[in-house]
Protein backbone atom coordinates (compact mmCIF):
# COMPACT_ATOMS: atom_id res chain seq x y z
CA UNK A 1 0.00 0.00 0.00
CA UNK A 2 1.27 3.41 -1.14
CA UNK A 3 1.20 5.93 2.23
CA UNK A 4 1.73 9.49 1.12
CA UNK A 5 1.05 12.74 2.88
CA UNK A 6 -0.33 15.77 1.80
CA UNK A 7 -1.34 19.65 3.17
CA UNK A 8 -5.07 19.15 4.41
CA UNK A 9 -7.51 19.96 1.27
CA UNK A 10 -11.06 21.67 2.81
CA UNK A 11 -13.06 18.21 0.88
CA UNK A 12 -10.52 16.30 3.54
CA UNK A 13 -12.78 17.69 6.43
CA UNK A 14 -15.78 15.69 5.75
CA UNK A 15 -13.90 12.68 6.05
CA UNK A 16 -12.09 13.54 9.61
CA UNK A 17 -15.54 14.26 10.66
CA UNK A 18 -17.19 11.14 8.95
CA UNK A 19 -13.68 9.09 11.25
CA UNK A 20 -14.03 10.80 14.15
CA UNK A 21 -17.33 9.96 14.95
CA UNK A 22 -16.43 6.25 14.82
CA UNK A 23 -17.72 4.44 18.21
CA UNK A 24 -14.80 1.89 18.24
CA UNK A 25 -11.91 4.64 16.77
CA UNK A 26 -13.29 7.05 19.50
CA UNK A 27 -13.14 4.02 22.26
CA UNK A 28 -9.52 3.41 21.68
CA UNK A 29 -8.10 7.32 20.73
CA UNK A 30 -9.94 7.97 24.65
CA UNK A 31 -8.86 11.66 24.69
CA UNK A 32 -11.02 13.02 22.09
CA UNK A 33 -13.45 16.16 22.05
CA UNK A 34 -16.34 16.24 24.36
CA UNK A 35 -19.10 16.09 22.01
CA UNK A 36 -17.34 14.59 18.25
CA UNK A 37 -20.57 14.80 16.64
CA UNK A 38 -20.85 18.99 17.32
CA UNK A 39 -20.01 19.53 13.93
CA UNK A 40 -19.89 23.32 14.66
CA UNK A 41 -17.12 22.88 17.16
CA UNK A 42 -15.51 20.65 14.61
CA UNK A 43 -15.06 23.21 12.04
CA UNK A 44 -14.21 25.83 14.51
CA UNK A 45 -11.36 23.18 16.29
CA UNK A 46 -9.98 22.58 12.55
CA UNK A 47 -10.42 26.41 11.50
CA UNK A 48 -8.08 26.98 14.44
CA UNK A 49 -5.70 24.26 13.74
CA UNK A 50 -5.35 25.07 9.71
CA UNK A 51 -4.12 28.58 10.81
CA UNK A 52 -1.61 28.26 13.22
CA UNK A 53 2.37 27.28 12.48
CA UNK A 54 2.03 23.72 13.33
CA UNK A 55 2.57 20.58 10.86
CA UNK A 56 -0.86 19.52 9.81
CA UNK A 57 -0.94 16.80 7.12
CA UNK A 58 -3.76 14.27 5.30
CA UNK A 59 -2.77 10.64 5.47
CA UNK A 60 -3.40 9.47 1.83
CA UNK A 61 -3.34 5.44 1.04
CA UNK A 62 -3.59 4.31 -2.48
CA UNK A 63 -4.49 7.96 -3.53
CA UNK A 64 -7.45 7.83 -0.47
CA UNK A 65 -8.11 9.76 2.21
CA UNK A 66 -7.47 7.75 5.07
CA UNK A 67 -6.71 10.00 7.89
CA UNK A 68 -4.29 13.27 9.31
CA UNK A 69 -1.43 13.55 11.45
CA UNK A 70 0.29 16.31 12.82
CA UNK A 71 3.05 17.77 15.39
CA UNK A 72 1.59 20.62 17.54
CA UNK A 73 2.47 22.42 20.54
CA UNK A 74 5.50 24.87 22.06
CA UNK A 75 8.72 23.82 21.21
CA UNK A 76 10.69 21.80 23.51
CA UNK A 77 7.10 20.36 24.16
CA UNK A 78 5.64 19.42 20.56
CA UNK A 79 3.62 16.39 20.25
CA UNK A 80 2.83 14.21 17.47
CA UNK A 81 -0.70 12.88 17.03
CA UNK A 82 -2.57 10.82 14.01
CA UNK A 83 -5.98 9.64 13.30
CA UNK A 84 -6.24 7.08 10.82
CA UNK A 85 -9.94 5.05 9.40
CA UNK A 86 -10.70 1.94 11.29
CA UNK A 87 -10.94 0.20 8.16
CA UNK A 88 -6.90 0.60 7.95
CA UNK A 89 -5.64 -0.34 11.16
CA UNK A 90 -3.55 -2.98 11.34
CA UNK A 91 -2.45 -2.49 8.01
CA UNK A 92 0.98 -0.20 8.25
CA UNK A 93 -0.72 2.84 7.72
CA UNK A 94 -0.46 4.54 10.61
CA UNK A 95 3.47 3.68 10.97
CA UNK A 96 4.12 4.82 7.61
CA UNK A 97 2.30 8.32 8.05
CA UNK A 98 4.11 8.82 11.51
CA UNK A 99 7.30 7.86 9.74
CA UNK A 100 6.99 10.25 6.79
CA UNK A 101 5.82 12.95 9.05
CA UNK A 102 8.90 12.45 11.34
CA UNK A 103 10.95 12.73 8.46
CA UNK A 104 9.60 15.96 7.47
CA UNK A 105 9.73 17.24 11.19
CA UNK A 106 13.51 16.87 11.92
CA UNK A 107 13.12 18.88 15.58
CA UNK A 108 13.79 16.96 18.49
CA UNK A 109 12.98 16.07 21.10
CA UNK A 110 8.90 15.27 20.48
CA UNK A 111 6.34 13.70 22.30
CA UNK A 112 3.23 11.26 22.13
CA UNK A 113 0.11 10.34 24.12
CA UNK A 114 -1.87 7.27 24.08
CA UNK A 115 -4.12 5.31 26.75
CA UNK A 116 -2.13 2.67 28.40
CA UNK A 117 -4.47 -0.02 26.53
CA UNK A 118 -4.41 1.22 23.12
CA UNK A 119 -2.01 -1.59 22.28
CA UNK A 120 -1.73 -0.65 18.35
CA UNK A 121 -0.82 3.32 18.92
CA UNK A 122 1.66 2.46 21.32
CA UNK A 123 3.22 -0.18 18.93
CA UNK A 124 3.15 2.28 16.15
CA UNK A 125 4.83 4.67 18.81
CA UNK A 126 7.50 2.36 19.34
CA UNK A 127 8.05 1.21 15.93
CA UNK A 128 8.82 4.92 15.12
CA UNK A 129 11.52 5.28 18.06
CA UNK A 130 9.17 6.67 20.40
CA UNK A 131 9.95 5.45 24.11
CA UNK A 132 7.88 5.70 27.05
CA UNK A 133 8.85 8.12 29.60
CA UNK A 134 5.46 8.84 31.74
CA UNK A 135 2.77 7.68 32.81
CA UNK A 136 -0.45 10.04 33.77
CA UNK A 137 -3.50 9.93 34.44
CA UNK A 138 -6.80 12.13 32.37
CA UNK A 139 -10.06 12.48 31.82
CA UNK A 140 -11.08 10.60 28.69
CA UNK A 141 -14.21 11.99 27.22
CA UNK A 142 -14.62 9.08 24.66
CA UNK A 143 -14.64 6.52 27.91
CA UNK A 144 -16.42 9.16 30.34
CA UNK A 145 -14.09 8.19 32.85
CA UNK A 146 -10.06 8.96 34.11
CA UNK A 147 -7.94 6.33 32.76
CA UNK A 148 -4.45 5.84 32.40
CA UNK A 149 -2.19 7.66 29.85
CA UNK A 150 1.07 6.87 28.83
CA UNK A 151 3.82 9.56 27.79
CA UNK A 152 6.35 8.43 24.98
CA UNK A 153 8.99 10.71 23.85
CA UNK A 154 11.96 10.79 20.68
CA UNK A 155 14.63 11.83 21.10
CA UNK A 156 17.67 13.33 18.63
Amino acid sequence: MDVELREVHDSDLAVFYRQMNDPEALRMAAFTPEDPADRDAFDARWKRIRTSADVLRTILADGDVVGSTAVYGEPGEREVTYWVDRAYWGRGVATAALRALLAEVPERPLYARAAADNEGSLRVLMKCGFQVRDRARGFAHARGEEIDELVLALEG
